[in-house]
């Protein structure tokens, strides 16, 4: 009998025990992570009102359209838009943008598009007959390519469907610090100047 009433208790203390320890661990991670999480808000620095987490906290893409830098005409209907020329502190300048069809038929890209340099053969259908030209410099840059000589642009495009609109990007060798404006060329559209950001 006495086997008996040992079992129980040691059977209760160790519920209680149990139980004691949950509560202890559910209230410990509680109280830790709203003082954290005030003091992040506090230190947090503010955004710039053009960011993506500023605009939309969530994360998630934005409602509202790109900027646009310039937009030009091209044959058929086709519309370029460049949204961003942007200096990298690697020595380049990245240029993004779309181009649309704004015809009611499929648009078959021209192979002027991919430039006539031997070297950027392996790229296929790109755009990497694209330049930029620094005026004030007197120098034209061509876009950047890979060590197995592909284009550090958009390949693949070898239509645009009617109505249809397809990102493009392009990298270049970066002109030099002073040099805040350029001339963005892509064969078969007119030129567009840009000023340089970053």
């Amino acid at each position: 009998m006495s086997i008996r009433h040992t079992v129980k208790a040691r059977g209760g203390a160790a519920a209680a025990v149990a139980a004691v320890l949950a509560l202890t661990l559910a209230g410990c991670g509680g109280g830790e992570e709203k003082p954290n999480s005030k003091e992040a808000q506090k230190t947090t620095s503010p955004q710039a009102p053009g960011s993506p987490s500023a605009s939309n906290p969530a994360g998630g893409q934005s409602s509202a359209p790109p900027q646009v830098l310039a937009t030009v005409n091209g044959e058929s209907g086709i519309v370029l838009t460049i949204n961003s020329v942007t200096r990298d502190a690697g020595g380049f300048v990245t240029i993004n943008g779309q181009i649309k069809n704004t015809s009611n038929q499929q648009f078959v890209k021209t192979t002027a598009w991919r430039g006539a340099e031997r070297d950027l053969s392996g790229s296929g259908e790109s755009v990497a007959g694209a330049t930029l030209v620094d005026k004030a410099g007197k120098k034209r840059y061509y876009v950047l390519r890979d060590t197995d000589g592909r284009c550090l642009c958009t390949t693949g495009v070898a239509g645009i469907d009617a109505g249809a609109t397809v990102p493009f990007f392009a990298q270049f060798p970066a002109p030099p610090a002073t040099t805040t404006e350029v001339e963005f060329s892509l064969p078969t559209f007119a030129t567009a100047t840009v000023k340089l950001s970053g």
